[in-house]
């Protein structure tokens, strides 16, 4: 452990971004969720999926090492006073009720708890540009050869084995001087009712960007994607629905505008500069406004800017385009934003896979909807601890504890496991100052 840290002041748990009102906020959202089940039941449907968020929150390994602990006093104590779970399911009657749930029903608690931290303007910190950075970006979440919902999309092999695989296409507020990143809902691709080929990030893509503008009609959005959304369908898409781009754009993917491109760099039609800076990088800015996207795409006019950067010898070169006007005092900030894009990589989907989220252990398939529901219960876990993170005072002192995250989650877990907590400050004293800190009553049983 470090040395401690500075306490926190006595009213510095924050309302907005603290555990006890995010949290609730999530079972207000599922309070509103309909109950696909026809008969009388013994957990209510908001309590099994506070249990279901509490797992991904505590970070267990696994539905089964829940479920071997949630009948203890002290558990089932902690649930409620912690995550205001009345009665928690066995493993079994949680994944049979997750199945039921439309995953776009899990939308809301995504949408407001990040609609009252912009409106509270928690967010203010993560404006860049002309609005607010999102990471568009998909990722693996299941793939089996034996495993295999109506949901899963199917990918057959030469040698006649059938592979059947979940991903999820994320959207993520980033900013490139933030460590933390915030998500948005993410969207499923899986199988969609009456098609016959696979869905895929393209397709997924059409229905997230239309969600997110649904969801959040005022926010000025840009988002930042990968050379595979640089298609004339999808940035015309982006405008109708005014949504502002920055796109990695690739010479092989579009040859026709890097062949314009060098035609306007050698008849001395563009602007460019270099600067070196005090780290001794060669930093290089080439762009151009208002060139077209492509030969199919010519009336589709973007502005393209080329990055270049010199180190040790070693040269990188960046392209992307923009919907934003290029000048020399803009493309700096613009090329931090491009490259922004990699958070969704590094802070998004690497944390969840690899700092005790498991976010590709298969906790439960299902015949329905498990896969998906899980994987956004997860998701929703991530964005109540980034936004704890980077706005909760008590969070970022018990973080300031341990030399990781991984460190900060068994400490959480072990005093969840071993004491009777009362409450969320109680945990967090507990752990910035010891035992004595907060209220915790040890287990006499």
């Amino acid at each position: 452990m470090k040395k401690l840290p500075s306490r926190p002041l006595p009213n510095s748990l924050n309302k907005y971004v603290s555990a006890p009102t995010l949290l609730n906020q999530a079972r207000k959202a599922f309070e509103k969720i309909p109950d696909a089940r026809r008969y009388g039941q013994q957990f209510s449907l908001p309590d099994v999926l506070m249990s279901g968020l509490a797992v991904f929150g505590l970070k267990f390994p696994s539905l089964l090492k829940f479920d071997e602990q949630r009948n203890e006093e002290r558990i089932r104590a902690n649930l409620k006073s912690l995550y205001g779970v009345k009665q928690a399911p066995c493993d079994t009657q949680l994944r049979s009720v997750c199945d039921q749930v439309n995953p776009a029903e899990i939308r809301a608690p995504f949408i407001h708890i990040n609609q009252r931290l912009y409106d509270h303007h928690f967010l203010e910190g993560f404006r860049y540009l002309e609005g607010f950075l999102v990471s568009i970006d998909g990722t693996g979440q299941f793939a089996s050869s034996s495993i295999s919902c109506p949901q899963c999309c199917a990918r057959h092999h030469r040698n006649g084995e059938t592979g059947y695989y979940h991903q999820l296409l994320a959207a993520v507020i980033v900013h490139p001087d933030q460590k933390q990143v915030l998500p948005l809902f993410p969207e499923a691709i899986t199988h969609q009712d009456g098609e016959t080929k696979n869905d895929c990030e393209l397709n997924a893509s059409k229905r997230l960007v239309k969600q997110l503008r649904e969801a959040f009609p005022n926010w000025p959005i840009c988002v930042v994607e990968d050379s595979l959304f640089a298609n004339g369908p999808h940035i015309k898409l982006l405008k109708e629905l005014k949504v502002g781009y920055i796109i990695s754009v690739k010479p092989d993917g579009q040859e026709s505008m890097f062949d314009e491109v060098k035609n306007r760099v050698f008849k001395n039609e563009c602007e460019e500069f270099e600067v070196l800076g005090e780290d001794q990088v060669l930093r290089g800015y080439r762009w151009i406004n208002d060139i077209p996207l492509n030969k199919s795409h010519p009336d589709l006019l973007v502005n393209f800017l080329d990055y270049w950067e010199i180190r040790e010898g070693k040269e990188f070169n960046f392209s992307w385009v923009t919907d934003i006007k290029l000048n020399t005092n803009n493309v700096h900030p613009v090329m931090k934003g491009g490259r922004s894009r990699w958070h969704i990589e590094n802070q998004t989907f690497n944390t969840l896979k690899n700092q005790d989220y498991e976010f590709e252990h298969n906790f439960g398939h299902g015949q329905q909807y498990l896969a998906t529901v899980f994987a956004m219960l997860m998701m929703l876990a991530f964005l109540i601890d980034q936004v704890q993170e980077y706005g909760c005072a008590f969070f970022q002192a018990a973080r300031q504890r341990f030399h990781s995250r991984t460190s900060l989650w068994i400490k959480i877990k072990g005093l969840f496991t071993e004491f009777f907590i009362e409450s969320w400050e109680a945990l967090w004293r507990a752990i910035i100052y010891g035992h004595g800190g907060g209220a915790l009553q040890p287990n006499t049983s």
